[in-house]
């Protein structure tokens, strides 16, 4: 018999892999979004000092001043976006931690 082909799947910005056949880890699901998280803290203020650095340079060099303005901007808006990564794993490690508790039966749902 032929092998079968492998499933083609579509791509998307988050990856989150298939739901394994064994018990979820889910201790190492929050390990790994509090360290995404983490890269994210990272890259927001790693983005951030860079924007500033770039505003500073285009006090410091008024003739290329624009150029410099648009890195600052560009920067900026990485910095933005870092942080809302980094938030979204925060949410996503939260997540984690509450499915391990129910899964151990030790919180209740609150409706309101």
């Amino acid at each position: 018999m032929a092998e079968e082909e492998p499933k083609h799947h579509h791509h998307h910005l988050f990856h989150h892999k298939e739901e394994e056949e064994g018990p979820k880890d889910y201790e190492k699901e929050e390990k790994h979004h509090k360290h995404k998280e983490h890269m994210g803290e990272l890259g927001a203020v790693a983005a951030g000092a860079y924007a500033l650095h770039e505003k500073h340079e285009a006090k410091k060099d008024p003739e290329h001043g624009h150029r410099h303005k648009l890195k600052e901007e560009i920067a900026a808006t990485a910095a933005v976006g870092a942080g809302g990564y980094a938030f979204h794993e925060k949410h996503e490690k939260k997540e984690a931690k509450e499915e391990e508790e129910e899964a151990e039966g030790k919180k209740k749902h609150h409706f309101f």
